[in-house]
């Protein structure tokens, strides 16, 4: 019971400010969506189509954060701060070629992306040029999650706390600002964003260049291995948003109040899902810092004791929905047809919580193991091999938003078979500095 306590005592340390860094993100578009609200409808799609667009290329770029979190975790719990650092700087270079690649393509490419997701019009017209003014924020951007995955690793995740809050804080006065006072409009809110990017990535690499590094030119073996296991990640990350992305346009042929509802369900489980998603780092923070220990048994220990937290926090979250089955969906809309939708729905969304709380725990640990080849086929086999094929038969027989939510349900019991197997199997459990992708 006394290491039961210290481990509890560990996971809330870390995982408070993961929590808070977290929740900055959600609050930052709320706030931003509020300013450009008030210019007009138009201005207000336009961000949305754009918004997209970025949501997506920083989601799929967040190998930056797992996959450095991993190597460097392991590497602190060794007591190789030298290469830790060392990682941190190749993670830095990687993030500053990455992005400089994904500014090119996004400014050259945005008026087809806008089309592409169902822009037309003067409001693909808008979203095209935010797009490319929002672009060369992307750098900065990568920057912060290569920064946050160093200082992750090394159990430093009040840093990233404070520099996201302000970051946050001063692009909504700036964007207040250029906005109103200046009247620039809709590009005042990219120019606002991309500045406070700007003071935030540059924060983060000073961080990233302060840690202790034997070297910080460019290697060609580390930056290769962090590649690896970001495409790994890609992969499971990728086969995620496209199975919510196919949930999506299934039922936007079945009807708007359909599509309505899954909307709602969908952002409140994002919201949900940051809380467990926090101890999912703090997960991956303990069980890197064990594994480099050489500390198999105080991994498995501490990752035993996540599950619990994470279990727990799934079957309160699913009894806080259920109760709220007649209250939350009124809150999202005013449309009968939607809120009659949502309620078929709600009770398959107050399910999923179980399962997917141990999904986001057994995530974490995995991650934090360095086991991500095996993750990017879990979740490629459950999102193509059990959803994809639920969801294409609900739009064939008419099963409309239960059908979908179904498959949804199923996506997340196959990943909790496939990852909870492995953890069984305990072959994640390699000891050592490297990490268990190159080890297995």
């Amino acid at each position: 019971m006394p290491a039961s306590r210290e481990y509890d005592r560990e996971i809330l340390r870390l995982a408070v400010p993961a929590l808070g860094a977290l929740a900055a993100e959600p609050l930052y578009l709320l706030a931003d969506t509020a300013i450009v609200g008030h210019i007009g409808t138009q201005q207000l799609a336009a961000l949305a189509l754009a918004a997209s667009v970025l949501g997506a290329i920083v989601t799929l770029c967040n190998f930056l954060t797992y996959g450095t979190t991993a190597q460097v975790a392991r590497l602190h719990g060794a007591g190789q701060d030298a290469r830790a650092g060392e990682i941190a700087a190749q993670s830095l270079w990687l993030a500053i070629g990455i992005g400089a690649v994904m500014l090119a393509l996004t400014t050259a490419l945005a008026a087809p992306l806008m089309t592409l997701v169902g822009g037309h019009g003067h409001v693909a017209d808008l979203a095209a040029r935010y797009l490319r003014l929002s672009a060369f924020g992307i750098p900065f951007a990568l920057i912060a999650l290569a920064a946050q995955g160093y200082l992750r690793g090394v159990g430093d995740l009040r840093s990233p706390l404070v520099v996201v809050l302000a970051a946050n804080a001063i692009n909504i006065v700036l964007e207040l600002v250029f906005v109103y006072a200046f009247g620039w409009g809709l590009d005042g809110s990219a120019l606002g964003t991309v500045a406070a990017q700007a003071g935030m990535g540059a924060t983060f690499a000073y961080l990233l260049l302060k840690a202790p590094a034997t070297s910080r030119r460019p290697h060609a073996e580390q930056l290769k291995s962090l590649l690896r296991m970001g495409g790994h990640i890609v992969v499971r990350t990728g086969s995620l948003l496209l199975a919510f992305v196919i949930a999506g346009a299934v039922l936007a042929r079945e009807s708007a109040a359909s599509l309505g509802a899954h909307q709602i369900a969908f952002q409140v489980f994002i919201f949900l899902a940051l809380v467990l998603d926090a101890i999912a780092i703090a997960g991956q923070v303990l069980v890197g810092r064990m594994l480099g220990a050489d500390d198999a048994d105080g991994a498995l220990a501490a990752a035993r004791r996540m599950c619990v937290w994470s279990l727990v926090g799934g079957a309160v979250m699913a009894a806080g929905l259920l109760a709220t089955t007649d209250v939350l969906p009124h809150a999202f809309s005013s449309d009968d047809a939607v809120v009659a939708q949502a309620h078929e729905l709600w009770p398959l969304f107050a399910l999923l919580q179980i399962p997917g709380a141990l999904v986001f725990a057994l995530d974490g640990i995995l991650l934090g193991a360095g086991d991500t080849r095996y993750l990017a086929y879990a979740m490629a086999f459950s999102a193509f091999g059990v959803f994809v094929p639920i969801a294409l038969l609900s739009l064939h027989f008419g099963w409309g938003v239960t059908g979908v939510w179904w498959g949804l349900n199923a996506l997340m019991v196959a990943r909790l078979a496939t990852i909870g197997a492995r953890f069984l199997g305990r072959r994640w459990l390699v000891t050592g500095a490297s990490t268990a992708v190159e080890a297995i």
